[in-house]
């Protein structure tokens, strides 16, 4: 299903579930001071300047948070126990969500600028 918004997207997950993506939402606005959002690849995505900064997505048992920023070593073994993938973070559900340290990954992605695609330019 695509959405059309991050609100919509929001909206058609699971009551419980809406309430962590909202609070994560926050936690990523708040670390990323003028960033917008829309939709990219079907999931919440947070932009500044027009450029991607950080995706986030629902599912069954677990939010992911991509990508995983690069340029801080004490932050980087912090989400050492979150990695799911090369580029994901991964948070279960039934467990209690680091918003903080989301916050955290937020400033640190948006610090680090946009994202280069594989022939170097900045990806929009």
């Amino acid at each position: 299903m695509q959405h059309a918004s991050v609100d919509d997207y929001i909206a058609g997950q699971p009551a419980a579930v809406q309430s962590v993506l909202q609070e994560i939402r926050r936690n990523i606005h708040e670390s990323i001071p003028g960033a917008g959002e829309m939709i990219s690849y079907g999931i919440p995505t947070v932009t500044l300047d027009g450029h991607y900064v950080v995706y986030f997505a629902a599912w069954k048992h677990h939010i992911s948070i991509y990508p995983v920023p690069r340029g801080d070593d004490t932050l980087n073994a912090e989400l050492e126990p979150y990695l799911a993938g090369k580029g994901t973070l991964k948070f279960v559900l039934a467990k209690p969500i680091p918003y903080g340290l989301i916050g955290r990954v937020a400033a640190q992605l948006a610090a680090e600028g946009p994202a280069k695609n594989k022939n170097g330019e900045t990806d929009a």
